[in-house]
């Protein structure tokens, strides 16, 4: 895992400090993003080493447990920011980052919204099919009548906006949205 070996101790020193500043930042990028700062900090190790990697190399290069760094890798994996390789003549699991953060972007979002989108449909689906159900029960009492109605307006457009979501993970997930905003 030491790409910087047979170099002057200055040249590693400054090469160091300007990966140190990059994997701190991806972190802290990550952070915002619900995923914690030592997760961060692993995927920005991981993206700077020159090939996959095994837990334990990623343990002694972090100084952080084994339990840690699977719970972690796990959590990449699921995030499909890294990926699981085959190495030839090791029994051990490799490791490696998918480097396109491109990718890494739309994977992301996509997993997050469509997690989220689902449970919220649900919930609005239930509370809509409930809304007319009272709206026949009650169909004699106007005031809560123009209540059911207001609320059904609401929930409506808020499943419209679901909708819209859902197409946009879609063009996440298809690539389509390089077509809108293209890659550099």
């Amino acid at each position: 895992m030491n790409d910087l070996e047979g170099l002057l101790p200055e040249q590693i020193e400054r090469i160091s400090k300007v990966r140190e500043r990059v994997i701190d930042s991806i972190g802290k990028n990550m952070d915002l993003y619900g995923i914690t700062l030592s997760i961060g900090h692993l995927y920005g190790y991981m993206y700077f080493n020159q090939g996959p990697v095994t837990l334990d190399e990623l343990s002694s290069t972090m100084g952080m447990s084994k339990t840690s760094m699977s719970t972690g890798v796990r959590t990449l994996l699921d995030l499909k920011m890294i990926d699981k390789v085959w190495g030839k003549g090791t029994r051990k699991d490799l490791f490696e980052v998918v480097p396109d953060w491109h990718q890494n972007f739309s994977d992301y979002f996509s997993i997050k919204w469509r997690k989220a989108v689902e449970g919220n449909m649900t919930a609005l689906n239930k509370s809509l099919s409930e809304i007319q159900q009272m709206k026949q029960e009650y169909a004699d009492e106007p005031d809560i009548g123009r209540l059911l109605l207001t609320d059904e307006a609401k929930i409506e457009e808020a499943i419209k906006y679901y909708r819209w979501l859902l197409k946009l993970i879609e063009a996440l997930e298809t690539g389509k949205i390089f077509e809108l905003i293209p890659k550099e």
